[in-house]
């Protein structure tokens, strides 16, 4: 007799050191739904994902392919099941093509040992053309966007011909536009009888497309449900624990000083020879926060990164707090009053191998209060770093001497922020601040920043979710193909207009200037 279930987990138990991350939890899923696995960070979700995919090996339970156990030693055991992850933190070499790294671990060669890069080209084209995923198979993935780079491990795992699909968090980086995408692809498949595992926190996303949820808290699990049968606030209750607030509530802003003042900046592009922002002037002032809008890929990465420092401008001038800053180090933009929560918090929000404590003070520690004659004050240095913790939430296995490494996404971006706000810098920059966290986390991190806007700080967020850019912001800026096209009042705005100027469709200013012009009577 066939079974029911194409996948049943019963009684995974997972353990590491100081966490119980998977307790006792049972997951059944049917051939050709979408199943989501939906739960706070740290709840155990892509943990035990990734017993399903081999990556670890469970201290307890049993898992069953179409109603037949099987031991999963590693990822090729896995892929010979037909099961296929798309990870939170992608699994690509960064120097190599998108096509190299479609190919790697699965390359077809001829009798003489070549391999047959023509054939996966088509292979990879046909699929890209099947499947809207739209990708430049040449480029190399240092050069993509995060977008992208997501396509390519979709592609990844459909080169391999799998048809059980694991998305860990797979819209944490799009852009509302690639997210549509993503879930009509995500139908695509179910209908063809793949059958997919989703985890996420985004409850929208749940509700838009997932058949069945299953969600863990605190490592346990609390229950599955038919998404018909469900709304948003019964699961963001299942999933914390309390009710959460689902809006953002803060006062009128009441900007008074100029904090950040750009000037024409312009930035060059990685991926072509022409610049990615163009002569791009605005204002952040104390007191509001400012959102910079888009679809990804239409500079803001650039932008961020002319105002950092972490790329040198090709024009323009940027000014903090009255002093010109254009030219100075990352270093001295920091200390000069800004602090930064950036897009990628592997490659420039922490240093994985370090502790969190260490972590945590990676820009302080010269000060007096954690040093004394060049030698650490490591008692200050926890004590500041386990205040933290408490105050974010922050859970690790071990506190402040956890690996950051070994730390789930949404507790490394929760350190991040924590790190960042209580520098205590009169401008912030916070790049996506809320990706990858859960309800109740985005619920605390808003409160955080409206309380920052509160007492004085300028805030520059960087957002590609439109509910966090109409209900965050004070003012908003669209960039599009590296130009400021329009400053929209939230308060009187629709998520539809936002869309309009966002693709382009429509402009109301040109870099600072009025000009009046919708996009089709420029042509």
């Amino acid at each position: 007799m066939t079974s029911e279930y194409v996948i049943e987990m019963n009684h995974i138990r997972k353990e590491f050191p100081g966490i119980v991350a998977n307790d006792d939890i049972t997951l059944q899923l049917k051939k050709g739904e979408i199943h989501a696995l939906l739960g706070e960070n740290g709840a155990g979700k892509s943990t035990l994902m990734s017993v399903l995919f081999g990556l670890y090996q469970p201290e307890a339970g049993t898992i069953k392919k179409d109603g037949v156990e099987v031991k999963i030693n590693n990822p090729n055991d896995a892929t010979a099941l037909g099961i296929g992850m798309v990870h939170q933190h992608f699994k690509l070499i960064e120097v190599f093509t998108v096509l190299d790294n479609i190919i790697l671990g699965a390359e077809t060669t001829d009798k003489l040992g070549f391999l047959k890069k023509k054939e996966a080209r088509e292979k990879v084209m046909a699929l890209s053309e099947k499947y809207g995923l739209k990708v430049n198979v040449d480029a190399k993935v240092e050069d993509i966007t995060v977008g992208m780079q997501q396509r390519v491990e979709i592609l990844k795992m459909l080169y391999r011909d799998n048809d059980i699909l694991i998305f860990d968090e797979p819209t944490a980086v799009l852009t509302p536009q690639e997210i549509d995408e993503l879930m009509e692809i995500m139908r695509g498949f179910a209908r063809e009888g793949k059958s997919i595992l989703f985890i996420t926190h985004k409850l929208n996303e749940i509700m838009a497309v997932s058949d069945r949820v299953t969600v863990l808290r605190k490592g346990k699990y609390i229950g599955t449900v038919n998404t018909k049968d469900t709304n948003k606030q019964e699961l963001s209750n299942m999933m914390v624990g309390r009710p959460v607030q689902l809006e953002i509530h803060k006062e009128p802003a009441k900007p008074t000083d100029v904090v950040l003042k750009v000037e024409g900046l312009s930035v060059p592009s990685k991926i072509h020879k022409n610049d990615a922002v163009k002569n791009v002037s605005f204002e952040v002032r104390k007191g509001e926060i400012v959102c910079i809008a888009g679809i990804d890929g239409n500079g803001q990465t650039e932008l961020v990164h002319g105002l950092t420092g972490l790329e040198k401008a090709s024009g323009g001038r940027i000014e903090l707090l009255g002093k010109d800053i254009s030219h100075a180090s990352i270093k001295k933009r920091a200390l000069a009053g800004m602090s930064h929560i950036p897009e990628d918090r592997h490659k420039h929000g922490l240093v994985l191998p370090y502790t969190l404590e260490q972590n945590m003070v990676l820009q302080r520690y010269k000060e007096d209060r954690f040093q004394h004659m060049g030698f650490i004050k490591f008692d200050e240095v926890r004590e500041y770093t386990e205040k933290l913790i408490e105050e974010y939430d922050v859970r690790s296995g071990q506190g402040p001497v956890t690996v950051a490494r070994s730390m789930s996404g949404g507790n490394q971006q929760k350190a991040i922020i924590a790190r960042e706000l209580d520098r205590d810098e009169p401008l912030i920059v916070a790049v996506q601040p809320t990706r990858g966290l859960d309800v109740g986390a985005i619920e605390h991190i808003h409160s955080q920043l409206v309380a920052e806007r509160d007492r004085g700080k300028a805030i520059l967020l960087i957002s590609l979710e439109l509910d966090e850019v109409l209900g965050l912001s004070d003012r908003i800026l669209v960039l599009y193909e590296g130009e400021i096209v329009g400053e929209l009042d939230p308060a009187k705005t629709t998520p539809e207009e936002l869309g309009l100027y966002m693709s382009g469709a429509k402009r109301n200013v040109n870099n600072g200037k009025e000009d009046g012009q919708d996009a089709e009577t420029r042509q």
